[in-house]
């Protein structure tokens, strides 16, 4: 199995003001978790999608979602994931990730 890489692009001034965090962002999040082989990448993604809606994290939705599709999450497992969320997490936070999904180019 082989995951896709993720590149995040953080604004310079977030790479000058926090630069630890910068490189433990893309250098461990990024290349050491996300490229485990254990769970793949699509996995990783929908997992994602869901902790975030769980949070209320709507901020970091559409990075990930776009995550998601490059990974080969589909627009049906992304309806059926938001349906399923409802009943766990509560419907409004199923419905902000729906949302996000809807309007996120």
């Amino acid at each position: 199995m082989s995951n896709n890489p993720i590149t995040e692009k953080l604004s310079s001034e977030v790479q000058n003001f926090a630069p630890d965090l910068s490189r433990y962002t893309n250098d461990i999040l990024f290349k050491e978790i996300w490229l485990d082989e254990h769970l793949d990448s699509k996995t990783r993604s929908i997992v994602t999608l869901t902790v975030l809606a769980v949070l209320g994290n709507t901020e970091q939705m559409p990075f990930h979602l776009k995550t998601a599709y490059e990974n080969g999450v589909t627009t049906t497992e992304l309806s059926a994931l938001c349906t399923h969320l409802a009943f766990y997490i509560g419907w409004p936070q199923a419905m902000a990730l729906l949302n996000k999904i809807v309007h996120t180019d």
